[in-house]
């Protein structure tokens, strides 16, 4: 006996979902509701309904079980209405909670909370990591959009974007986020080839974990302003500090291997201010003159670059105006496809480099 033909069209969806769907009332948001949702995972509206605002008063395994049914019935969050963003919660890694990276994130913290001023937005302030339970932190602050400000896991901010809340990177990239940095490229190229018109040859770089997008971009500057001059980049005269490193330990002890090297380096270029400093106090140490013998740049001009001794040449941030660009980009969404804002840099030359 002959078998009927299969139809070429895409199979109905599960039929009890879709039977669901027409029975239920009120607003859909894709063809699914609330109480489609509340019926097919066999609890009440209000626990759907605080599981996908990410409010309290759920145990976890609940609100992962309401959010992954309403993944598997197609509920669409991106056609819900925005909500009007009251409540900002500025995001800093734990890492970087740190004296040396305060100069700069507490800054870009001051324009994040300026231009929420301007807002009318109340901005609450967490510094948490991987051990400290992230997606719990944030919900105790209740915030209606997120700032993550620095490096961040891939993990964590999955676990983050799984509330359903707006969220812009800042000091970051990553495929998939909208994000706000410094022209990161543009910048390592500037302090290279200023030190290579100075006549300088053996240019080193002291770079961080290279895992950091602003790192890995100015390590890449580097190496390109190096190429376009037609100079060999040597990879003996490169220092990464390693993960979890204290900065100020980690760029002294970078400073004084490369300073061990048979023929030791005539400039460094180092991937921010805290660790140009550093390494200038060892070269001082050592009993070498800077820039006489060896010239130092760094990256961020905090407010130690321009007090140093002899005063620091590096690459100017604005960083209020960067963490006040991450709020107005937040602000300005929700958008279709991820939107990346460069913000530029600026060369100060000091007497670091280029002498009084």
């Amino acid at each position: 006996m002959e078998q009927p033909l299969k139809s070429d069209r895409p199979e109905a969806p599960d039929s009890t979902a879709a039977a669901a769907v027409a029975a239920a009332g009120g607003v859909t948001v894709g063809g699914v509701t609330v109480r489609t949702i509340a019926r097919a995972a066999g609890v009440s509206t209000g626990t759907v309904s605080r599981a996908l605002k990410n409010q309290t008063g759920l145990t976890e395994a609940t609100r992962q079980m309401v959010l992954a049914t309403a993944r598997r019935l197609g509920y669409d969050y991106t056609k819900l209405r925005p909500k009007r963003i009251r409540r900002l919660t500025f995001l800093l890694h734990r890492q970087h909670d740190t004296a040396a990276s305060s100069p700069f994130y507490s800054a870009v913290l001051h324009g994040a909370e300026q231009a929420c001023r301007r807002h009318g937005i109340v901005l609450s302030f967490l510094a948490a990591g991987p051990a400290d339970g992230l997606p719990d932190q944030v919900r105790m602050h209740a915030p209606d959009g997120i700032v993550c400000a620095g490096f961040f896991e891939p993990e964590l901010l999955s676990a983050l974007r799984a509330a359903g809340k707006p969220l812009v990177l800042i000091d970051m990239k990553l495929r998939g986020y909208s994000s706000v940095n410094p022209d990161n490229l543009a910048g390592g190229q500037l302090a290279t080839r200023h030190l290579i018109a100075l006549g300088r040859r053996r240019i080193a770089l002291i770079a961080g974990p290279l895992g950091h997008y602003s790192i890995r971009e100015r390590a890449r500057g580097y190496r390109q302003a190096l190429f376009d001059a037609g100079m060999l980049a040597d990879p003996a005269l490169e220092a990464h500090l390693p993960d979890g490193a204290d900065l100020d330990t980690g760029a002294r002890e970078a400073m004084q291997a490369l300073l061990a090297l048979p023929d030791r380096p005539d400039a460094v270029f180092c991937y921010n201010d805290s660790a140009a400093l550093a390494a200038l106090r060892c070269c001082l140490d050592a009993g070498l003159r800077v820039p006489e013998d060896i010239a130092i740049a760094g990256c961020d001009d905090i407010a130690g670059a321009q007090l140093s001794t002899p005063p620091l040449t590096t690459l100017r941030i604005d960083k209020q105006a960067l963490g006040a660009l991450g709020v107005e980009l937040l602000l300005a969404g929700p958008h279709d496809t991820p939107c990346d804002t460069v913000a530029p840099v600026e060369l100060v030359v000091r007497a670091s480099t280029a002498g009084p």
